[in-house]
């Protein structure tokens, strides 16, 4: 006898039920009948997956090897066959949005356009400070696009056939608190910040190394670099405590000021990342024009980088 799924919602049913009794009410069949199924599956797998006495039943060794393939294989395999459904009912459209993201102003804006130009389409989210990773999951066809990031001319992360489409490039401002010295200035060297402490959110690309590399130009080296999630890393510099490198279409924070740096010294590429053979590819340029447009809103959110895009149009959203 072969393996088939429903043998594996016997094993579950009698492992979540902790009897056999208890699993064959659950699952509308007599009990001797489940026993002697049960008994077959157990004679497949090559040994007894139960220990049953008159207390119930609980997984052996190799019972809990198999319930935990099962609990991973049962709900992968349930929706397979819903986006299956959603796949034929769209008349070959792609069925689910399945977005992975890292830390970016894009996200949030791609969603809601998302979900209101296409409402019969589920959207879902995935977000990593890791950029290999989300790639990753696109090549394994876990994710249908990835919105990641890169620093300056530095190209996207390596992935097997992945196409790329450019979002924006963007500078990268710093945010300080209003109280600062500095929060009454339009622009800010560099080299003025030589004495801060800085917080940065992690990620896996040469942002670290290029940071280190524009204080070197600009006649220091960083004193403490604190590598923390986004919440933290504002919270610091709210109470004056580091100064936060962030790309200029951030959504400011009360009691901060966003200021650029002299020269855009740092840049930040935002890229839409897809599989070419994947069905999402029917949609990446839909999706990359709504990226484009989330962008842009948020841009707009932000009068200072609004206004310095002005003298820097070679910055922004791409066409």
């Amino acid at each position: 006898m072969d393996l088939e799924f429903r043998h594996l919602k016997i094993v579950r049913a009698v492992a979540d039920a902790g009897s056999v009794s208890k699993a064959a009410t659950h699952l509308g069949v007599a009990q001797p009948a489940l026993t002697a199924q049960l008994k077959r599956i157990e004679r497949t797998l090559g040994g007894s997956l139960f220990e049953r006495d008159r207390n119930g039943a609980r997984p052996t060794p190799l019972g809990e090897l198999v319930l935990t393939r099962a609990r991973v294989l049962l709900p992968a395999a349930r929706d397979l066959q819903e986006e299956a459904l959603r796949f034929a009912n769209a008349g070959g459209g792609i069925p689910t949005y399945r977005l992975g993201a890292t830390n970016g102003p894009i996200l949030g804006g791609l969603v809601d356009r998302l979900a209101a130009t296409h409402p019969a389409t589920p959207v879902r989210t995935q977000t990593s400070w890791s950029a290999v990773e989300l790639t990753t999951m696109v090549v394994t066809g876990r994710l249908d696009f990835a919105l990641v990031g890169s620093c300056g001319d530095t190209g996207p992360p390596a992935g097997e056939a992945i196409m790329w489409i450019n979002i924006a490039v963007d500078p990268v401002f710093v945010l300080l608190s209003e109280e600062h010295p500095l929060a009454e200035k339009k622009e800010v060297d560099l080299s003025a910040l030589a004495e801060e402490r800085w917080a940065v959110a992690p990620g896996d690309g040469c942002f670290a190394d290029c940071f280190a590399a524009a204080c070197a130009r600009a006649g220091f080296t960083p004193q403490t670099i604190y590598e923390t999630d986004v919440a933290t890393a504002v919270h610091l510099a709210q109470v004056g405590r580091a100064a936060v490198l962030c790309q200029a279409a951030f959504a400011l924070t009360p009691g901060l000021v966003m200021l650029p740096l002299v020269g855009a010294p740092l840049r930040w590429r935002h890229l839409l990342g897809y599989h070419p053979d994947g069905c999402a590819a029917r949609a990446a340029a839909l999706v990359a024009e709504h990226a484009k447009a989330a962008h842009h809103d948020a841009v707009e959110r932000s009068p200072r980088y609004a206004d310095w895009l002005v003298r820097n149009p070679g910055f922004g959203t791409a066409p």
